[in-house]
């Protein structure tokens, strides 16, 4: 890997029209608790690079979309698997795991306005009907399959339990990094 590829970018940097909107940084998330104190969202500089990719594709479409979370500090996913200790949706604490790692992003899609596209459920939710080969509506499998199209030709694999969440392809080229939000 790059090393210019290796730190952290705050992705509204590369990309302005992406939404954040990091519900661990509020009691809006299936905790009910602040999980961590920063609203920038940061990932590996390569991995911000491919999501401009995917929101520049989406544009052309007539999409944004939405992080609900990017970066996740250790500490942050200790208290999220204390609270929820199940690792098919919630992975233990480990810094070079997925969001940990600054390699993972959770989002959705959304119209130019900022309105939310009907997507299969709701974030966080961690029924069957999250999964990625859950039945969907058509509305719901027409926004995901854009979402989802997107996200892929840009460099993203999805996890099969979370139809919201995408992993950097490249993510094992990638080593544990510490990095403080408020710095980006």
């Amino acid at each position: 890997m790059r090393p210019e590829l290796t730190g952290f970018t705050n992705v509204q940097k590369l990309s302005p029209t992406i939404i954040v909107d990091l519900r661990y940084a509020t009691t809006h998330n299936f905790t009910h608790q602040i999980i961590y104190d920063f609203t920038t969202a940061i990932v590996r500089t390569g991995t911000a690079q491919k999501l401009a990719n995917a929101s520049q594709a989406l544009a052309k479409q007539g999409y944004r979309l939405k992080i609900w979370d990017a970066y996740r500090p250790v500490s942050a996913q200790k208290r999220l698997f204390d609270v929820y200790p199940d690792p098919e949706f919630v992975a233990k604490p480990n810094p070079n795991f997925s969001h940990q790692k600054g390699v993972t992003l959770d989002l959705t899609l959304t119209d130019l306005t900022g309105h939310e596209c009907t997507m299969p459920t709701a974030f966080d939710d961690f029924s069957p009907s999250a999964h990625r080969d859950a039945p969907r509506t058509v509305a719901q499998d027409h926004y995901y399959q854009i979402l989802n199209t997107a996200m892929c030709n840009a460099g993203f694999i999805g996890y099969e339990n979370e139809w919201w969440d995408y992993r950097d392809a490249d993510m094992d080229s990638y080593q544990p990094l510490a990095a403080n939000p408020n710095d980006y």
